[in-house]
Protein backbone atom coordinates (compact mmCIF):
# COMPACT_ATOMS: atom_id res chain seq x y z
CA UNK A 1 0.00 0.00 0.00
CA UNK A 2 2.28 2.43 -1.40
CA UNK A 3 1.82 6.34 -0.16
CA UNK A 4 0.50 5.46 3.19
CA UNK A 5 1.74 5.69 6.88
CA UNK A 6 0.88 2.61 8.59
CA UNK A 7 2.19 1.42 11.79
CA UNK A 8 1.29 -1.71 13.80
CA UNK A 9 -0.79 -2.04 17.04
CA UNK A 10 -2.09 -4.10 19.92
CA UNK A 11 -5.28 -5.84 19.69
CA UNK A 12 -5.20 -7.13 16.03
CA UNK A 13 -5.72 -3.44 15.07
CA UNK A 14 -3.27 -0.55 13.16
CA UNK A 15 -2.78 2.78 13.34
CA UNK A 16 -2.90 4.96 10.20
CA UNK A 17 -1.11 8.18 10.36
CA UNK A 18 -1.98 11.09 8.26
CA UNK A 19 -2.46 10.66 4.43
CA UNK A 20 -3.21 7.08 4.99
CA UNK A 21 -5.69 5.51 2.16
CA UNK A 22 -5.65 8.21 0.61
CA UNK A 23 -7.66 10.68 2.97
CA UNK A 24 -5.50 13.36 5.28
CA UNK A 25 -6.37 13.44 8.36
CA UNK A 26 -5.36 16.14 11.10
CA UNK A 27 -4.17 13.69 13.90
CA UNK A 28 -3.59 10.08 14.27
CA UNK A 29 -6.16 7.26 13.78
CA UNK A 30 -6.96 3.59 15.08
CA UNK A 31 -8.27 1.24 12.34
CA UNK A 32 -8.91 -2.46 11.92
CA UNK A 33 -5.88 -4.67 10.33
CA UNK A 34 -6.93 -6.73 7.56
CA UNK A 35 -8.42 -9.54 9.28
CA UNK A 36 -10.42 -7.43 11.34
CA UNK A 37 -11.39 -5.82 8.21
CA UNK A 38 -12.43 -9.01 6.62
CA UNK A 39 -15.36 -9.29 9.00
CA UNK A 40 -16.69 -6.07 7.88
CA UNK A 41 -18.28 -5.27 4.60
CA UNK A 42 -19.09 -2.48 2.10
CA UNK A 43 -23.21 -2.68 1.60
CA UNK A 44 -24.47 -0.72 -1.92
CA UNK A 45 -28.10 -0.47 -2.87
CA UNK A 46 -28.42 0.07 -6.08
CA UNK A 47 -31.19 1.01 -8.63
CA UNK A 48 -30.47 1.81 -12.48
CA UNK A 49 -26.54 3.36 -11.38
CA UNK A 50 -24.93 1.52 -14.76
CA UNK A 51 -22.67 4.69 -15.01
CA UNK A 52 -21.51 5.30 -11.30
CA UNK A 53 -21.75 2.20 -9.95
CA UNK A 54 -18.18 0.63 -11.15
CA UNK A 55 -16.33 3.53 -9.86
CA UNK A 56 -18.10 3.59 -6.45
CA UNK A 57 -17.40 -0.12 -5.88
CA UNK A 58 -13.75 -0.49 -7.09
CA UNK A 59 -12.72 3.07 -5.11
CA UNK A 60 -14.72 1.12 -1.56
CA UNK A 61 -12.59 -2.28 -2.34
CA UNK A 62 -9.49 -0.30 -1.58
CA UNK A 63 -11.01 -0.72 2.11
CA UNK A 64 -13.32 -3.30 2.33
CA UNK A 65 -15.37 -6.29 0.53
CA UNK A 66 -17.71 -5.04 -1.26
CA UNK A 67 -21.49 -6.25 -1.70
CA UNK A 68 -24.26 -5.05 -4.52
CA UNK A 69 -27.93 -5.34 -3.87
CA UNK A 70 -29.27 -4.11 -7.41
CA UNK A 71 -33.07 -3.18 -6.63
CA UNK A 72 -34.39 -3.87 -9.98
CA UNK A 73 -32.32 -2.31 -12.16
CA UNK A 74 -33.27 -1.90 -15.74
CA UNK A 75 -30.33 -1.37 -17.05
CA UNK A 76 -26.50 -2.81 -16.67
CA UNK A 77 -26.14 -2.01 -13.24
CA UNK A 78 -25.36 -5.51 -11.87
CA UNK A 79 -22.85 -6.44 -14.71
CA UNK A 80 -20.83 -3.56 -14.21
CA UNK A 81 -20.60 -3.79 -10.26
CA UNK A 82 -19.74 -7.67 -11.03
CA UNK A 83 -16.88 -6.23 -13.47
CA UNK A 84 -15.45 -4.22 -10.96
CA UNK A 85 -15.17 -6.87 -7.73
CA UNK A 86 -18.65 -6.45 -5.83
CA UNK A 87 -20.64 -9.48 -5.09
CA UNK A 88 -24.04 -8.65 -6.77
CA UNK A 89 -27.25 -9.56 -5.43
CA UNK A 90 -30.17 -9.17 -7.61
CA UNK A 91 -33.94 -8.60 -6.25
CA UNK A 92 -36.65 -8.37 -8.67
CA UNK A 93 -38.84 -5.54 -9.05
CA UNK A 94 -37.90 -2.70 -7.54
CA UNK A 95 -38.74 -2.62 -4.01
CA UNK A 96 -36.91 0.78 -2.62
CA UNK A 97 -33.92 1.25 -0.64
CA UNK A 98 -34.96 -0.26 2.74
CA UNK A 99 -35.86 -3.60 0.94
CA UNK A 100 -32.52 -3.87 -0.74
CA UNK A 101 -30.53 -2.81 2.71
CA UNK A 102 -32.55 -5.56 4.67
CA UNK A 103 -31.54 -8.15 1.39
CA UNK A 104 -27.62 -6.96 1.89
CA UNK A 105 -28.24 -7.08 6.17
CA UNK A 106 -29.63 -10.58 5.65
CA UNK A 107 -26.79 -12.17 3.49
CA UNK A 108 -23.93 -9.68 5.59
CA UNK A 109 -25.70 -11.85 9.25
CA UNK A 110 -25.50 -15.29 7.13
CA UNK A 111 -21.77 -14.62 6.18
CA UNK A 112 -20.94 -13.76 9.79
CA UNK A 113 -20.36 -10.33 9.29
CA UNK A 114 -20.13 -8.13 12.54
CA UNK A 115 -20.69 -5.04 10.61
CA UNK A 116 -21.47 -2.86 6.95
CA UNK A 117 -20.82 0.15 5.82
CA UNK A 118 -23.71 1.32 3.71
CA UNK A 119 -23.16 4.02 0.79
CA UNK A 120 -24.89 5.10 -1.92
CA UNK A 121 -24.48 3.93 -5.57
CA UNK A 122 -24.55 7.48 -7.34
CA UNK A 123 -21.22 8.88 -5.89
CA UNK A 124 -22.72 11.42 -3.28
CA UNK A 125 -21.01 8.97 -0.61
CA UNK A 126 -16.84 8.71 -1.21
CA UNK A 127 -15.81 5.66 -0.32
CA UNK A 128 -12.21 7.21 0.34
CA UNK A 129 -14.31 7.93 3.65
CA UNK A 130 -14.76 4.74 5.04
CA UNK A 131 -11.73 4.50 7.38
CA UNK A 132 -13.17 7.26 9.60
CA UNK A 133 -16.26 5.07 10.24
CA UNK A 134 -13.32 2.40 10.61
CA UNK A 135 -11.56 4.54 12.76
CA UNK A 136 -14.59 4.84 15.09
CA UNK A 137 -15.40 1.68 15.22
CA UNK A 138 -12.03 0.89 15.72
CA UNK A 139 -11.81 2.90 19.32
CA UNK A 140 -15.16 1.88 20.60
CA UNK A 141 -14.34 -1.95 20.04
CA UNK A 142 -11.07 -1.39 21.89
CA UNK A 143 -12.40 0.89 24.43
CA UNK A 144 -15.02 -2.19 25.23
CA UNK A 145 -18.04 -0.27 24.42
CA UNK A 146 -18.83 -1.47 20.50
CA UNK A 147 -21.08 0.94 18.86
CA UNK A 148 -24.16 -0.26 16.91
CA UNK A 149 -24.66 2.65 14.47
CA UNK A 150 -22.00 5.44 13.04
CA UNK A 151 -24.06 7.89 11.17
CA UNK A 152 -21.66 10.06 8.49
CA UNK A 153 -22.99 13.48 9.26
CA UNK A 154 -23.46 16.01 6.20
CA UNK A 155 -22.95 19.81 6.37
CA UNK A 156 -26.21 21.43 5.65
CA UNK A 157 -24.75 24.19 4.45
CA UNK A 158 -23.29 22.82 1.35
CA UNK A 159 -26.40 21.15 -0.03
CA UNK A 160 -29.12 22.46 -2.62
CA UNK A 161 -31.46 25.10 -1.16
CA UNK A 162 -34.69 22.49 -0.94
CA UNK A 163 -32.57 19.66 0.32
CA UNK A 164 -30.83 22.19 3.00
CA UNK A 165 -34.60 22.72 4.22
CA UNK A 166 -35.44 19.55 4.56
CA UNK A 167 -32.68 18.13 6.33
CA UNK A 168 -33.18 21.03 8.54
CA UNK A 169 -36.48 20.90 9.67
CA UNK A 170 -36.41 17.15 9.67
CA UNK A 171 -33.37 17.22 11.94
CA UNK A 172 -34.99 19.78 14.20
CA UNK A 173 -38.40 17.76 14.42
CA UNK A 174 -36.96 14.15 15.13
CA UNK A 175 -34.77 15.77 17.64
CA UNK A 176 -37.54 17.33 19.56
CA UNK A 177 -39.59 14.41 19.36
CA UNK A 178 -37.24 11.87 20.50
CA UNK A 179 -35.60 13.55 22.87
CA UNK A 180 -32.18 13.97 22.06
CA UNK A 181 -29.96 16.17 19.42
CA UNK A 182 -29.65 13.93 15.96
CA UNK A 183 -27.26 15.66 13.82
CA UNK A 184 -28.10 14.02 10.72
CA UNK A 185 -31.22 11.55 10.56
CA UNK A 186 -31.36 11.19 6.51
CA UNK A 187 -27.32 10.54 5.77
CA UNK A 188 -27.27 7.16 4.06
CA UNK A 189 -23.62 6.73 5.14
CA UNK A 190 -23.39 4.77 8.00
CA UNK A 191 -21.73 1.79 9.84
CA UNK A 192 -24.28 -0.42 11.16
CA UNK A 193 -23.48 -3.10 13.71
CA UNK A 194 -24.58 -6.77 14.10
CA UNK A 195 -26.97 -6.51 16.27
CA UNK A 196 -29.05 -3.67 14.70
CA UNK A 197 -28.96 -5.13 11.35
CA UNK A 198 -30.66 -8.21 13.14
CA UNK A 199 -33.15 -5.55 14.70
CA UNK A 200 -34.65 -4.15 11.43
CA UNK A 201 -35.06 -7.35 9.79
CA UNK A 202 -38.86 -7.11 9.87
CA UNK A 203 -39.08 -3.74 9.24
CA UNK A 204 -41.66 -2.37 6.30
CA UNK A 205 -39.77 0.91 6.09
CA UNK A 206 -38.16 2.04 2.63
CA UNK A 207 -36.16 5.14 1.70
CA UNK A 208 -35.22 7.20 4.48
CA UNK A 209 -37.68 6.24 7.16
CA UNK A 210 -35.90 2.96 7.33
CA UNK A 211 -32.80 5.20 8.10
CA UNK A 212 -34.88 6.57 10.93
CA UNK A 213 -36.06 3.62 12.00
CA UNK A 214 -32.62 2.63 12.76
CA UNK A 215 -32.05 5.69 14.93
CA UNK A 216 -35.10 5.02 16.66
CA UNK A 217 -34.30 1.53 17.39
CA UNK A 218 -30.84 2.26 18.79
CA UNK A 219 -32.58 4.65 21.30
CA UNK A 220 -34.86 1.90 22.59
CA UNK A 221 -32.34 -0.34 23.29
CA UNK A 222 -29.95 1.74 24.39
CA UNK A 223 -27.09 1.60 21.81
CA UNK A 224 -24.43 3.64 21.23
CA UNK A 225 -25.05 6.35 18.26
CA UNK A 226 -22.11 7.88 17.19
CA UNK A 227 -21.40 10.54 14.50
CA UNK A 228 -18.47 11.11 11.86
CA UNK A 229 -18.45 14.43 9.49
CA UNK A 230 -18.35 13.51 6.05
CA UNK A 231 -18.27 15.50 2.52
CA UNK A 232 -21.40 16.80 1.12
CA UNK A 233 -21.67 16.10 -2.23
CA UNK A 234 -24.49 17.06 -4.49
CA UNK A 235 -24.11 16.76 -8.82
CA UNK A 236 -26.07 19.08 -11.20
CA UNK A 237 -29.46 16.97 -11.51
CA UNK A 238 -31.82 18.64 -10.01
CA UNK A 239 -34.22 18.05 -6.63
CA UNK A 240 -36.94 15.86 -6.47
CA UNK A 241 -38.42 17.09 -3.34
CA UNK A 242 -41.59 18.71 -2.91
CA UNK A 243 -40.92 20.60 0.53
CA UNK A 244 -44.98 20.33 1.81
CA UNK A 245 -45.18 16.74 0.59
CA UNK A 246 -41.69 15.45 2.28
CA UNK A 247 -42.66 17.33 5.66
CA UNK A 248 -45.74 15.39 5.76
CA UNK A 249 -44.14 12.18 4.90
CA UNK A 250 -41.54 13.36 7.81
CA UNK A 251 -44.06 13.97 10.24
CA UNK A 252 -45.42 10.76 9.97
CA UNK A 253 -42.57 9.02 9.99
CA UNK A 254 -41.28 10.92 13.28
CA UNK A 255 -44.06 9.62 14.83
CA UNK A 256 -43.56 6.03 14.49
CA UNK A 257 -39.77 6.27 15.45
CA UNK A 258 -41.39 8.05 18.31
CA UNK A 259 -43.35 5.14 18.85
CA UNK A 260 -40.39 2.96 18.70
CA UNK A 261 -37.86 4.46 20.91
CA UNK A 262 -40.08 4.90 23.36
CA UNK A 263 -41.40 0.93 23.27
CA UNK A 264 -39.69 -1.45 25.80
CA UNK A 265 -36.04 -2.58 24.54
CA UNK A 266 -36.63 -5.58 22.58
CA UNK A 267 -32.64 -7.03 22.93
CA UNK A 268 -32.15 -8.09 20.04
CA UNK A 269 -28.70 -8.91 20.28
CA UNK A 270 -29.82 -12.66 19.71
CA UNK A 271 -27.90 -12.33 16.19
CA UNK A 272 -25.17 -14.80 16.92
Amino acid sequence: MDGTAIREGSNGFRVCDSGAYGVTYDRPMTTLDARARGALLALIPAHDEEPRIGRVVEAALRHLPVLVIDDGSSDATAGVAARAGARVIRQAPNRGKGAALRAGFSTALGDGAEAVITLDADGQHDPAEIPAFLATYARRTLAGQPTELIVGRRDFRHMPPARRLSNWVGTVVLSAALGRWIEDNQSGYRLVGRRLMAATLDSRESGFAFEVEMIAICLREGWPIDWVPIRTIYGEERSHIRPMRHLRDFIAVTGRARRIARDRPRNAAAAD
